[in-house]
């Protein structure tokens, strides 16, 4: 499963990604952003979870199920930009604002916005075509949920 999705993520000119595909796809760039501070902690393990749940309406043994094989996909792909590649040209951009606010939630779940998450997030957003108004605007949110 993983191969066939690493290379259509690789392939130059990718087909349209199956629903699942780019449920993993996300997932996959949920926990690299997570990843990004060398510090992958419970709490946003937990929020991968939710935000999986809440999104694709997943149970939570299936947003569980998805996280550990977007863990495992994050470790073989190469870079970033496949991931956010076929999220960009496969999502409407109301929907990639979404995404944003997501990789948002899951780089603050840990209570602290550290400078190697917040970088990786100040470059996928332009990667996945937001614009970084929109995506400060994100983060705001975020942060005001959270306060």
């Amino acid at each position: 499963m993983f191969e066939s999705l690493l290379r259509r993520l690789l392939d130059p000119a990718p087909a349209t990604l199956a629903d699942p595909d780019a449920r993993l796809a996300l997932a996959a760039l949920l926990v690299r952003v997570a990843r990004a501070d060398d510090h992958y902690t419970p709490a946003e393990t937990a929020r991968i979870d939710a935000v999986l749940r809440a999104r694709f309406g997943l149970s939570p043994f299936e947003a569980v199920r998805l996280r550990t094989g977007a863990e495992t996909l994050e470790e073989e792909a190469p870079d970033t930009v496949r991931f956010t590649r076929a999220i960009k040209e496969h999502v409407p951009y109301d929907d990639r604002l979404g995404v944003i606010e997501a990789l948002w939630d899951v780089a603050l779940a840990d209570g602290a916005r550290s400078a190697d998450e917040d970088g990786l997030l100040r470059l996928v957003a332009p990667m996945l075509g937001v614009e970084d108004a929109d995506s400060a605007l994100a983060r705001q949110r975020v942060e005001a949920r959270r306060a």
